[in-house]
């Protein structure tokens, strides 16, 4: 119910506390991906959708996914995975076929060649993730962080299982 001197079209603006939260979340969003992508086109090569991609692959059974979960895992399109795997798939990393079980599912699968290059960029990326995000934090913190995370992630996409399962087996 709103209050009797409150307009129901004014915002409902942020508290002080909020708009620092906010802030610093926004700094986050947009400088921490940079630098992990920094350290993996640095050192490996890749960007940092194109690690995600591997990741997922190299922890998924068979090292196989279905494009249409891998895309999800990801958190891009179609499209995009599309460009990504493409341009993977000329470097040896990975290779797409039509599913055994269903010739319209596309599944990629990861190579040897592809998991090599995960295991050579692995220690590099966990460094650079622990350096710029968990050596500055408390074990509470890192708990907190998580339940956050989760709590935002399930305001955005309500109903969404989180984290999304990198164990989808191409059926």
């Amino acid at each position: 119910m709103k209050d009797a001197g409150q307009d129901q079209d004014e915002p409902r603006w942020l508290t002080t506390e909020e708009n620092e939260a906010w802030v610093a979340l926004s700094w986050l969003m947009l400088k921490l991906p940079g630098a992990i992508e920094a350290q993996l086109q640095r050192d490996d090569g890749l960007t940092f959708f194109d690690y995600i991609v591997l990741a997922a692959l190299s922890m998924s059974p068979g090292r196989s996914m279905r494009m249409s979960d891998l895309a999800e895992f990801a958190n891009g399109s179609l499209s995009r995975l599309s460009n990504v795997a493409k341009r993977l798939e000329a470097r040896g990393l990975l290779v797409r076929a039509p599913s055994p079980c269903n010739g319209r599912i596309t599944v990629a699968t990861l190579t040897d060649e592809g998991m090599a290059v995960v295991v050579k960029a692995a220690p590099g990326h966990v460094e650079t993730v622990r350096r710029y995000v968990f050596d500055g934090l408390e074990h509470e913190h890192v708990t907190a962080l998580t339940e956050i995370g989760r709590r935002i992630a399930a305001q955005v996409e309500p109903g969404r299982v989180w984290p999304p399962s990198s164990d989808r087996v191409a059926r």
